[in-house]
């Protein structure tokens, strides 16, 4: 069995009194327009609401990795600020040798430093369809995955577990 191993990061940023996390949208392949004629139709695709992740590269650690990241498909750059957990899962490649992968994602907490969301480079806007703020509220329930929902709740439990972290956070309304 294959095994892949990948980080990604969970950046707040407190905005009118408020935490919020920056999250993606991948860009999803698109069902085909529907033919004229008899039978179903195809459904829309739902939109995945995702956190910045990516695999870890040869020589790097997962720590630099998450920070990469994040900056490649948010645009904006975070401080680590520890790991937060590892979610483990496996999936079935839908390209290639469609072999069974055995996947460990860590994922570090980050606050917010610089940057504008949204800032990406043109060749990431074939993997990253646009970046947001969301409200870290509603990341339990606005997530796709169910691992990273876990992760946004672990971020929760660490807020409240270290109010502290809010004083050092930028309070911006940008």
């Amino acid at each position: 069995m294959a095994r892949e191993f990948s980080a990604g990061g969970v950046v707040l940023r407190k905005m009118r009194g408020s935490w919020f996390l920056a999250v993606i949208e991948p860009h999803m392949e698109r069902p085909k327009k529907p033919t004229k004629g008899r039978g179903p139709r195809p459904r829309a695709a739902a939109t995945v609401i995702a956190l910045p992740k990516g695999t870890i590269d040869k020589g790097e650690a997962p720590e630099q990795t998450a920070l990469r990241e994040v900056t490649e498909e948010t645009g904006v750059r975070g401080e680590l600020v520890c790991k937060l957990v590892d979610i483990k899962y496996f999936y079935v490649r839908s390209w290639g040798d469609r072999a069974r992968v055995f996947k460990i994602v860590s994922f570090y907490l980050l606050l917010y430093r610089s940057g504008r969301l949204g800032d990406i480079a043109p060749e990431m806007r074939i993997e990253v369809q646009r970046a947001f703020w969301l409200p870290l509220k509603d990341a339990p329930s606005a997530l796709s995955y169910d691992g990273e929902r876990k992760v946004a709740n672990s971020a929760i439990e660490y807020l409240e577990a270290h109010p502290e972290l809010g004083t050092h956070a930028t309070n911006t309304a940008h």
